[in-house]
């Protein structure tokens, strides 16, 4: 099973450079979107029913932000939007999809750079999907959470460490989250099987700074331990265009 997430920076914009034919060509049997920045009125058929898919969308009420999505040819168990804390579901992060291996978050994480109060929200955020998740895990259900998390774990995990330790996104306190997340039972698939791979999934728009690949790993598959015996694969698609950021995939035994 192939799980693919990719924060697109706009679905009507990433639809006009080929994302119908890489889905197409990809095949995966889900993909979860982030920053879809779209409302489903604003959308045509052609992204809202691709063939062979189930497609789920969340969105908040201002346009034009935020927003995710996921397809799946499976169709899930129960789709849920959010995880039932009005502040945190109120700017349509997050999209859950049960199937009967494992549940699955695609999640949008906040970005803290705005101002404290908006790093408050990103870190108030992070809490409560880590609590919403160890309920499920309490219960021996297998979890996987994928997205854009909005941070850097590690020095390895972008290029300039050194330079970015005063801002949100490579924060010691956003870390110390990460460290909490691993803490509790979860494993980042890609740093697990490749401990010293230096790989990026996200290049801001300025300086060139893809091309001279000067980027940040912040965009991860998350899973919950007890999933681990069926990981196969964490890759970073860096070669796939059409966003700021790029395709991530995990893929995972059949159970």
């Amino acid at each position: 099973m192939k799980i693919y997430s990719w924060n697109v920076n706009g679905i009507r914009a990433i639809k006009n450079k080929g994302f119908l034919e890489w889905v197409g060509k990809e095949q995966p049997d889900i993909l979860c979107l982030q920053e879809t920045k779209a409302h489903l009125s604003q959308l045509d058929d052609s992204l809202i029913n691709i063939e062979g898919y189930h497609s789920y969308w969340n969105a908040p009420e201002r346009k034009g932000y935020s927003g995710v999505a996921t397809y799946t040819k499976k169709e899930p168990k129960s789709v849920t939007y959010g995880i039932g804390i009005d502040w945190a579901d109120q700017e349509g992060r997050i999209i859950v999809t049960t199937y009967d291996a494992f549940t699955l978050l695609n999640i949008y994480f906040p970005n803290g750079q705005m101002n404290e109060e908006r790093l408050r929200y990103k870190l108030d955020f992070y809490d409560a999907v880590l609590a919403y998740c160890d309920e499920f895990k309490k219960k021996g259900d297998k979890i996987i959470v994928c997205g854009d998390f909005n941070t850097a774990h590690q020095a390895i995990d972008l290029k300039n460490p050194k330079a970015n330790e005063d801002r949100s996104g490579f924060l010691p306190i956003e870390r110390e989250w990460m460290d909490k997340l691993i803490a509790h039972g979860y494993v980042d698939t890609f740093r697990y099987l490749y401990p010293e791979t230096v790989k990026y999934s996200w290049w801001s728009y300025r300086f060139k700074a893809r091309e001279r690949n000067t980027g940040w790993r912040i965009d991860y598959h998350v899973i919950s331990d007890n999933l681990l015996d069926q990981v196969e694969e964490a890759d970073i698609l860096t070669d796939v265009m059409g966003s700021d950021h790029c395709p991530v995939v995990l893929r995972l035994a059949e159970s």
